[in-house]
């Protein structure tokens, strides 16, 4: 089956029944590079996955996507350090190249090349690390990366007093008024955000987040990690024309599918054609009433995309 928005195959292939109220994957921790990063690990035969979270998200973002592949793929989905369940190292810098430096180091660890998917801010991560690291990268799939996006609107901040959390003086302010926000209050506005149809989130994936974001909250690193991790996806969309995102995407040389979201707020899905033609080897996606975060939205759709990429590739079809 041919998807009629862009030409990409999608597999016909028995996908597991789509069960909302999966629990999120048992997770362990792994010593890489310092950090003891948390991984959530889905069972599965063959090949390797490895899953990067985008900000202010964790591993339970790919729950659901995970568990579409799972009769093909064994899955990790990380914890970037300062999110989930993953405390950041003394002196981490949360720079997109130090996430890439970690997810680099946790799949080095695999010891074979990977089927590499990452979402926003972790699709610039994957991006980063493909370009990098051919070797260990045997597919990309990037959802709605992060690439830069200069739009000013408050529309694409979770809330309007966000831009000024980081402001010199009236800063402190305004991050001790959001810190008051209670779990509930932070998953509504995360649903706004980041989904078209928020209203359609299972009651059990809400439950979820809300008991997640309580635990944030006693985390006492989170907060600086989130910020900081904007700080430096923000210098990256503003980095010199030679060390721009855009110029990351031309070294990236592994067959790459691209899904992107027709109602993504945060990350215009116009930057979808013009990220395809800086690859050499990459499919565009468009997914209608879809936001952001297509795996959590779409997880049958877009495991039919990533499935039919695969069996492209082994048909020489791609």
């Amino acid at each position: 089956m041919v998807s009629p928005l862009t030409g990409v195959n999608l597999s016909t292939v028995d996908l597991p029944p789509l069960d909302n109220t999966t629990a999120p994957w048992p997770g362990t921790f792994h010593e890489v590079d310092g950090h003891s990063l948390h991984v959530r690990e889905t069972p599965g035969p063959g090949p390797t996955a490895v899953y990067v979270h985008g900000l202010g998200g964790s591993a339970t973002n790919w729950t659901d996507l995970a568990q579409q592949l799972s009769n093909h793929v064994h899955g990790y989905a990380i914890d970037l350090p300062g999110f989930g369940r993953s405390e950041p190292i003394p002196g981490y810098d949360f720079s997109l190249s130090a996430h890439a430096e970690t997810v680099t180091r946790f799949v080095e660890r695999l010891e074979k090349p990977v089927h590499l998917f990452g979402n926003s801010m972790g699709g610039a991560i994957s991006a980063l690390v493909a370009a990098q690291r051919p070797d260990l990268v045997r597919t990309l799939t990037l959802i709605s990366p992060a690439v830069p996006d200069l739009r000013p609107h408050l529309s694409r901040v979770s809330d309007p007093r966000l831009p000024l959390a980081y402001v010199p003086f009236v800063g402190r302010r305004v991050r001790r008024q959001l810190a008051q926000l209670t779990a509930r209050e932070r998953t509504d506005q995360m649903l706004r955000l980041c989904f078209a149809e928020p209203g359609k989130v299972p009651e059990h994936r809400v439950e979820e987040t809300i008991r997640e974001n309580e635990e944030r909250a006693a985390q006492k690193w989170a907060e600086a990690a989130l910020g900081q991790s904007t700080i430096g996806l923000m210098r990256a969309w503003f980095a010199p024309r030679g060390r721009s995102l855009w110029n990351v995407l031309p070294r990236v040389q592994a067959p790459t599918l691209v899904v992107w979201g027709v109602e993504d707020k945060l990350v215009t899905v116009n930057k979808g054609p013009r990220t395809v033609r800086s690859l050499r080897d990459g499919r565009l996606l468009v997914l209608p009433r879809t936001g952001h975060v297509a795996q959590m939205e779409r997880p049958a759709t877009v495991a039919r995309a990533v499935l039919g990429m695969w069996e492209a590739l082994d048909r020489h079809t791609w």
